[in-house]
Order: C-alpha cells, then sequence, then structure tokens
C-alpha cells in the first residue's frame, strides 16, 4: 500500500495523540508478563487497555498490548504507526505485514532489554540534539513549522516529547548493537574471497565521488552585535543573582545551544579534552554553584557558565549560549574578497593549495590544502558522495570540471556560524562497479556488513533461548523469520 507523506505525517500524528500512551506506560499501569497472559483468557472477539477488568469491543479499543519481550511491552499503536513509516517511506516487508511487523519490533525489543541489562545509556543532551534534528528535517519536508503541526495536528512542544522516548531507545539499541559487533573483523583474505567468483553485475556500484578543496572567510561581526550580545548575558547573570529567576529557565528561553538548551542548559559530565580549551578553562575553575562564570568567548558564540558538579576530572554545568548576528554588509564584503581570491586563483598569481594555508579560516582544512574530510564509522577519507556534502558546497561542485574554482557563496558550516566560501574540484571519481585495487574499503564494508548481520542475527536466535517472550493468540500462527518466538 502507498499514501501520500502528507496523509502519512497526519495519521501519524493523530494516532499518537488517540493512543495516549506508550508501551512502558502502559506496562506500568498494569500491563506486565503476568497481567497480559492473565489477560488471554478474555474472549476471543475481545481486547483489553490498560484498565480491562471488563472486556470491551474491539472497535471502542484506545490501544492493546499484544507482545511482551522480556519487560518490554509492544502495543498495538506501534505496530499501525510502523506500518504507517513503512508505507509513507516505499518500505516492503517480506511476508504477511500482520505478522512481519510485531516480529521487527519484538527483534527492537530484544537489543532495547539487553542494553538495560548491560546499562548502556544515552544523555539527554544528546537525545535533544537528535530530536531537535529530526524536528528540524520533518519541518523541512513539511515546507514549514505551520505545515508540520497542521500534518501531525500536534504542537512542536508535543512533537518533541513524544520523540523523546523513541529517539533514546533507537539510540540505545544503535549502540548495543555497535558493542555485540564490535570484536567483528573481516581480512583482505576474506574480502577477495568474498567476491572471487561473484558475478559482475552482483559487484556493489559506487556511486559518483568528488574530492573537494575549501577555503572559508568568516564575516567580520561589528562592534556594536558583540556588545549586544554580552550586555545580554550580563542582564541574565543579575537576573539569576538577584533571585529574580534561575539560571535554569532562562537557558531553556534563550540559550542558542538546541542540545542542552531544553534541559535548561545542562550539559552531562564531562572532561576537560571533550569542550572547548576556552569554555574548559573557566568551567574548571568553578567552585561555588551559585556563582556564575565571566562571559566566555568559545568557536561557538558566547557564554555564562554554572557549575552544578564536580565528580573527579569531570565537571558538570549549565550553560547560556547566545549567537553574534551577522550583518548582510559583512557578508557581502566577505564574498567579495573571495570572488578576489578565486580571480587571483584561476589567473594563477598564487595556487588554492597556498591559499588555503594562508587565507582560510577553517581550521579543520587549512593545514591540508585546504582538502575537505568526511568521517563516517569506518574511518576518514578524502572522497564525499555528493549527497555527504554540505548543500551548500555540494550545489557548487555539480557542474564543476576538475580544476574549476568556484565563485563566493555563503553557508553555515557545522559550528552553527555563517561563513563565505569558494571551492575547487580536486577529483571527480564516475560511478563504477568497485574493484580490488580502487574501492577495497567499499568492498570491506560490503563483507563486514554482512559478517555483522550474520552475527546479530545468530545473536537473536540464542537469545531468543532464554528470554521471556508473550504474544497474543493470533499470532501464533505466523510464519517467523526467527524461530523461538512462540514458546
Amino acid at each position: 500500500m502507498r499514501i501520500s507523506r502528507k496523509t502519512a505525517l497526519a495519521a501519524v500524528g493523530l494516532l499518537a495523540l488517540s493512543a495516549g500512551m506508550t508501551a512502558r506506560s502502559v506496562a506500568s499501569a498494569g500491563g506486565s508478563a503476568d497481567n497480559s497472559m492473565a489477560r488471554d483468557k478474555a474472549p476471543a472477539d475481545s481486547v483489553m487497555v490498560a484498565d480491562d477488568s471488563q472486556p470491551i469491543n474491539e472497535q471502542s479499543v484506545v490501544d492493546e498490548v499484544i507482545w511482551v519481550v522480556g519487560d518490554e511491552a509492544i502495543l498495538k499503536s506501534d505496530v499501525e504507526v510502523m506500518r504507517l513509516q513503512a508505507a509513507m517511506e516505499g518500505i516492503e516487508l517480506k511476508g504477511d505485514p500482520d505478522c512481519a511487523i510485531p516480529e521487527l519490533i519484538a527483534v527492537q525489543k530484544l537489543y532495547l532489554h539487553q542494553a538495560a541489562i548491560d546499562s548502556i545509556e544515552v544523555s539527554e543532551s544528546d537525545i535533544a540534539q537528535g530530536v531537535e534534528q529530526q524536528i528540524n528535517y520533518l519541518i523541512n519536508a513539511a515546507g514549514g513549522r505551520e505545515k508540520l503541526e497542521e500534518y501531525r495536528n500536534q504542537t512542536l512542544t508535543q512533537m518533541r516529547l513524544q520523540m523523546h522516548d523513541d529517539y533514546r531507545d533507537r539510540q540505545m539499541i544503535e549502540r548495543m548493537k555497535e558493542k555485540l559487533v564490535s570484536n567483528v573483523t573481516v581480512t583482505p583474505a576474506d574480502v577477495r574471497a568474498y567476491f572471487k567468483n561473484m558475478p559482475q553485475d552482483s559487484v556493489p556500484f559506487v556511486p559518483t565521488e568528488v574530492e573537494v578543496q575549501i577555503i572559508t572567510r568568516q564575516p567580520v561581526i561589528e562592534q556594536e552585535e558583540l556588545n549586544r550580545v554580552k550586555d545580554l548575558l550580563r542582564q541574565y547573570t543579575e537576573r539569576v543573582r538577584s533571585g529574580e529567576t534561575t539560571f535554569a529557565t532562562l537557558a531553556r528561553m534563550y540559550s542558542e545551544d538546541p542540545g542542552s538548551a531544553r534541559q535548561g542548559g545542562e550539559l552531562d559530565y564531562a572532561g576537560r579534552g571533550t569542550l572547548d580549551p576556552a569554555f574548559a578553562a573557566v568551567a574548571f575553575n568553578l567552585t561555588d554553584p551559585n556563582k556564575i562564570s565571566k562571559i566566555v568567548e568559545t568557536e561557538f558564540g558566547f557564554h555564562i557558565i554554572q557549575l552544578i558538579d564536580k565528580r573527579g576530572d569531570k565537571i558538570k554545568c549549565r550553560h547560556i549560549l547566545l549567537k553574534p548576528k551577522v550583518s548582510r554588509a559583512a557578508i557581502d564584503d566577505a564574498i567579495a574578497k573571495l570572488d578576489s581570491t578565486a580571480a587571483e586563483i584561476r589567473s594563477g598569481k598564487f595556487t588554492f593549495d597556498v591559499a588555503a594555508t594562508y587565507i582560510s579560516d577553517d581550521k579543520d582544512t587549512k593545514n591540508n590544502h585546504g582538502l575537505m574530510a568526511n568521517y563516517s564509522e569506518y574511518g576518514r577519507t578524502s572522497r564525499f558522495r555528493m549527497q555527504d556534502l554540505p548543500r551548500e558546497v555540494a550545489k557548487a561542485v555539480e557542474n564543476m570540471s576538475v580544476g574549476d574554482v568556484s565563485d563566493a557563496f555563503q553557508m553555515v558550516n557545522e559550528r552553527g556560524k555563517t561563513v563565505c566560501a569558494i571551492v575547487k574540484l580536486k577529483s571527480r571519481i564516475e560511478g563504477h562497479r568497485a574493484t580490488i585495487t580502487e574501492d577495497f574499503q567499499v568492498m570491506k564494508d560490503v563483507v563486514l556488513s554482512k559478517r555483522r548481520d550474520e552475527f546479530l542475527k545468530a545473536w537473536v536466535k540464542e537469545k531468543l533461548r532464554t528470554t521471556y517472550v508473550y504474544m497474543k493468540d493470533r499470532y501464533r500462527n505466523c510464519d517467523f523469520e526467527y524461530e523461538g518466538w512462540v514458546k
């Protein structure tokens, strides 16, 4: 079944509202494994909600626990939401969806159950940042905040609350998988053996990849704007000192750090090495939780900091971040200077490599002649697929020839700062079938992914032998991918 994105977004929002609870809330309200088994003794044409002392007609059911894996419950609404998501994203499910979807969810619950046993955690700052990225993606996909709220029949605040636990659980599952497969490796001999007799049309296709050099310049921020930001931070400090409000309240209202603002500016325990040096130097000198730091300037903007706790060589604190705004005139000036630099490079006055080393403000690339680096779970490379480049960079190089230098353009870097840039297309490798000599890492990743999948499937089968599983009778005749669900 295919449905439009708009219909799916609206339906997911309405379904979440009508359900009004998560799997955990149902379990805590009485949906334990033992209670679930007791419920199943009810007549086949009736189902139970959280307060299920009396059977009710299925048409009036708000929600229902249909499986329990360990101590993790699966709701009927969970299945419906995944069904809508699969339809929205065009995902094809193997076999009967009424069986395949609950099993997919149940496998995730196995990982989640093990993650709880292994004490795997996700910090609130990571959750907040991840949820905010999802919200921004949905806003862009829907065409604006108002349209998204209309589609889902929810405010952004309601969406954030609803997405919080789901995002945390997904991260816990991913971290659990990473832990399980951390010792799975492949050798060059394994890679060669895997592809030795594979038909050519089955060998992975490597999409077009490019290498890009970049020079960036940060527009100069006027002193008046810097003074405005600092004055605001001084006002916040005074309001806290006078008892008018709390630091956490001001952080929620005004901080421009999306990862911590929702948590009242709170950052998780961190060592010096994980914090910006200027930030760490001030934060680690704080000794009184009732005091607020002086204004600190970092590459992200200006901060004030409040100590929460110190534990060994780690610190927990709150902060408020404000980012000075860049004027249009300053952006135009930076673009003009970079256009002049690009013209001089094209004329041969100096090379892009030299200009990147001496002119660029991008500390991540200037010491490597401006060559951009692509980081992934498998390591670092200078090659990018077009979709992996920052959007503005991809747009600039899309129609360039190797050796061309772009005109200057404006972009927001990964630290959230407005910068101006020019780029050079260093190389372009057209799409092709992978070869051992040219694309060993791509082929290694294929084999490693297969080995990891095999390991995880074996782990699931073994885990099922020792994990409590309960399901409604109507699922017991399903043709599941894994044996062992039905005890």
